[in-house]
């Protein structure tokens, strides 16, 4: 795959999580490798001569699921694929972003430019010309159980390629058969199994995991830059951060969170006024901070790797491999399934973590040399009693959402897929538990940067005094109670675009 900044060129074995941001989010635009047509021709002509012969080859002249014993006429093989994308398309709820049907659009595009679907090549470029035109599927977000994939969510995509379905084009939703004419994009017919290589495939969670996974890395940067400012504002100190305790157990991200925490905390004037005291150790929330949030940085170094295979892989079925088709179980969602409900249990770790420091910077009994709830007249103000209060509620619902989805495994499909991942449901969770962990620590932020005002006229380091100032930037300094809501929303949003990484 070339990527210059201007165009996504796939060759179904160098996607990768950036790249599919850069074209969900940022519009870049997409083609198909010359040498990815190539095998995609030559996969084809094995799947045609096979259609054209007497054997029974699943969903290229077969029923599916249950149905796979049925054996479908030569006459009847375009209708069995049409028919395919239509009885899959029962997806419910609210749409799936925008984004998400862009990205689950690029990654099919590219699963299918391996050539291993048997597809012609025109199915894998019409993706692509409908990314570039802009059209977008509407996709329910709710009717996948991870099985054979995401074969609900795939199959509305794939309405809309035949030219049925609704889709949004220059902000309209409306036909599919409409936004294609709008677009100057013609309907596909399909032929033989490019239906079921349509709608078998895990793109739709691992569109949703690898746009979450990159908010998640930015929320774990964030978090150590915020938690710093809050040691400072508690006047805790540094000493838990010598590299040498953390070589002494190496895990990575521990390393780098300690490393990132000790030199966010370099020069501060707050720190050297009370170098000298008689604290021997501070609280968890501060003291183990490298070790907590190292760990949720570990968690998704180890989705990254798994999302990056599942970008490059074949997931549909069956698969051409020379001049064989055999069918197997890769559309299986059990691989990124697990790390969606992994991600969420860090994702709740770390807000957690978060809402106990706020606490500290709030609660008179904890915050010792800070006015109670950081208020100017306690009693008559409030000050940020409440910003605890939304942050603790917020936690309770990310325990809820922390509860794993793989372990509930329903039977479908009169019991041919008798175990499935349920990984869509845990990547709708994800998305929930990272949108709350931001919050929690967008509300620690302003308690951080309210501890340190009132810690003036002493400055804390160079770096927080930077992310002082972005704050600011983002709400105005309270002087006293006023509604926080919006402000919580500026924040939230200033950490969501990297402000604070």
């Amino acid at each position: 795959m070339i990527y210059d900044g201007s165009m996504v060129t796939l060759t179904g074995d160098r996607l990768s999580v950036e790249q599919v941001h850069a074209v969900a989010v940022g519009g870049e635009a997409v083609e198909i490798a010359e040498q990815a047509r190539g095998r995609m021709r030559a996969s084809r002509a094995v799947v045609e001569r096979l259609a054209a012969g007497d054997d029974a080859v699943y969903g290229v002249n077969t029923g599916v699921g249950l149905l796979a014993d049925v054996r479908i006429s030569p006459g009847e093989l375009e209708q069995l694929q049409r028919n395919i994308v239509r009885s899959h398309a029962v997806g419910v709820g609210p749409l799936l972003d925008r984004s998400v049907v862009r990205a689950m659009m690029l990654i099919r595009a590219n699963v299918l430019a391996i050539g291993c679907s048997g597809i012609r090549p025109v199915v894998a470029e019409r993706l692509c010309e409908l990314l570039n035109a802009g059209v977008t599927p509407c996709v329910p977000s709710k009717g996948s159980a991870g099985a054979s994939g995401d074969l609900a969510p795939l199959a509305h995509m794939a309405l809309v390629l035949i030219g049925e379905g609704e889709a949004e084009f220059q902000g309209e939703r409306g036909p599919g058969a409409e936004a294609l004419r709008r677009a100057g994009v013609g309907p596909l017919t399909l032929e033989a199994k490019e239906g079921i290589s349509l709608v078998n495939g895990t793109q739709a969670m691992l569109a949703i995991g690898c746009l979450a996974l990159l908010e998640a890395e930015t929320l774990a940067e964030a978090a150590d830059l915020i938690c710093a400012m809050s040691i400072d504002g508690l006047k805790g100190t540094p000493r838990a951060f010598d590299p040498r305790i953390h070589a002494a157990r190496p895990h990575p991200g521990q390393m780098a969170s300690a490393a990132r925490l000790a030199r966010t905390l370099e020069g501060s004037d707050i720190r050297l006024s009370h170098i000298a005291c008689r604290h021997v150790q501070d609280a968890y929330t501060l003291r183990c901070a490298p070790q907590v949030h190292g760990a949720v940085r570990d968690t998704l170094a180890a989705a990254r790797r798994t999302f990056e295979i599942e970008l490059n892989s074949v997931t549909d079925n069956p698969l051409v491999f020379g001049d064989e088709i055999i069918s197997g179980g890769n559309f299986h969602g059990q691989p990124i399934a697990l790390q969606f409900d992994y991600m969420a249990i860090a994702m709740a770790a770390l807000a957690g973590f978060a809402e106990r420091r706020i606490d500290r910077l709030v609660n008179p009994s904890l915050n010792e040399g800070l006015p109670p709830f950081l208020a100017n007249h306690a009693g008559l103000e409030s000050g940020f009693m409440m910003l605890q209060v939304t942050a603790s509620a917020l936690v309770a619902e990310n325990r809820v959402l922390a509860t794993p989805a793989t372990p509930g495994s329903i039977t479908t499909s009169g019991n041919k897929e008798d175990f499935v991942s349920m990984g869509m449901t845990g990547a709708l969770k994800l998305q929930q538990a990272i949108g709350n962990a931001r919050t929690v620590l967008a509300i620690e932020a302003l308690a951080a940067a309210r501890a340190l005002d009132c810690l003036k006229p002493l400055r804390s380091s160079p770096a927080i005094e930077a992310a002082r100032g972005r704050i600011a930037e983002a709400s105005a300094p309270w002087t006293g109670d006023r509604a926080l809501a919006a402000d919580i929303e500026r924040v939230s949003a200033l950490i969501a675009a990297g402000g604070l990484a």
